[in-house]
């Protein structure tokens, strides 16, 4: 960070200058968290834009709702990197970033001349993050990725899904996600790192490897036993009663994990023999019958709704919920209560909802700063200044 770069306003990355070539979803998503804690973020983009730019749903105004989702409070600059003297305006502005991030193919950014290479030596101290379907060297390197390849190579999709049923995708582009929040974390880290040492660091984060990390206890079983864990659908694979059960009118989940809730679930259904039975004394007993235990839940739900049955069970300390959608989960208290979206000020529709970070730090502010931009919407500015102390639309 510039000593004479003025912070912002209260946010743990105010002042901190990221130059961001990424595209579609892993980099942006970083950069997005980023931006969210206060860095100030310019998006680079080729002539014809992020693909995201294109893909729906889109608002009344034309823009996709996943591009304003995943590039909020950023600045926009179009450079075609085909050409000599943008190739040249994208070195000039990384030299005065403390943050490089790309998403590029493995080798492009050294074609560009935006690679670690180039840019560690006019800036010693630049942090340069680059995220790829397998990382930058390895026989893969140069594979393509996307989210379905890296779930299905992973064993992510071997492991999700009913255990009579195909391999199942996990409901969100889960590969671009967690590998763009750990470069978010490795990036963090690295300017922690150059506070003490004063020199920046290459942060290679892989796809593959970033949904590797996401499945520790998976692995760590595979590792103990050397058996691959196998589809257990609606259920935890190693304890019961622990999974989704059917009401009168949807579904609900309940999480036992002890003896203790063991009884008090007994207790809410009325059934004391199950409590007694040596089937279920322990929580591998439980498992192994869990079909019958199946059977006796479902049987007590049968004339409850979800709503019904969840709140019985929480009032006696059982962990429960009701199996939510999407909408409902955004309208619930508990969205409603520590909120998880941010309304910010658009140029053509008016106001947007977005998602923002979700943690919070004590003293620091909240709500996204701005908008995504529009397709080089902040190009003149940033070229007469590229990283002046920044105050976004709100």
């Amino acid at each position: 960070m510039s000593e004479t770069t003025p912070l912002l306003g209260g946010r743990p990355l105010d002042g901190v200058r990221v130059l961001d070539f990424t595209r579609v979803l892993s980099g942006p998503y970083a950069t997005s968290l980023l931006a969210d804690l206060g860095a100030e973020v310019i998006k680079v983009e080729s002539p014809g834009g992020d693909d995201y730019r294109h893909v729906g749903p889109f608002h009344a105004d034309g823009s996709s709702a996943i591009f304003e989702a995943v590039n909020r409070g950023k600045r926009g600059l179009v450079l075609d990197l085909a050409r000599p003297d943008h190739r040249a305006i994208a070195r000039d502005l990384a030299v005065g970033a403390d943050v490089v991030v790309e998403n590029f193919r493995p080798g492009v950014a050294d074609k560009l001349g935006i690679g670690w290479a180039d840019l560690s030596l006019l800036q010693p101290r630049l942090i340069h993050a680059s995220i790829s379907g397998f990382g930058q060297e390895g026989s893969d390197a140069r594979r393509p990725a996307y989210d379905i390849v890296v779930q299905a190579m992973s064993g992510l999709m071997h492991v999700t899904g009913d255990p009579e049923g195909p391999p199942t995708l996990v409901g969100e582009s889960i590969a671009d996600v967690v590998s763009g929040l750990f470069a978010a974390l490795g990036i963090v880290a690295a300017l922690a790192e150059r506070d003490r040492t004063g020199r920046g660091r290459r942060i290679d984060v892989s796809m593959f490897d970033s949904l590797m990390a996401l499945q520790p206890l998976v692995v760590a079983r595979c590792l103990a036993t050397g058996i691959a864990p196998m589809r257990v659908g609606n259920r935890h694979p190693l304890s019961a009663p622990f999974g989704a059960y059917a009401a009168k009118d949807g579904s609900f989940v309940v999480a036992v994990l002890n003896e203790k809730l063991f009884a008090a679930l007994c207790a809410v259904m009325d059934r004391p023999d199950c409590a007694a039975d040596p089937r279920f004394a322990t929580d591998p007993d439980r498992l192994a019958n869990e079909p019958l235990l199946r059977v006796a839940i479902e049987d007590w739900a049968d004339d409850l709704s979800a709503a019904e049955a969840v709140a019985r069970l929480v009032a006696a300390g059982v962990p429960a919920a009701e199996v939510a959608d999407t909408a409902t989960a955004l309208d619930g208290a508990e969205a409603r209560g520590r909120p998880i979206t941010q309304t910010v000020a658009h140029p053509s529709l008016g106001s947007l909802t977005v998602p923002e970070q979700p943690i919070r730090f004590s003293g620091a502010p909240r709500g996204v700063s701005a908008p995504a931009p529009r397709l080089g919407e902040h190009g003149a500015a940033v070229l007469e200044d590229p990283f002046r102390a920044w105050s976004p639309r709100r």
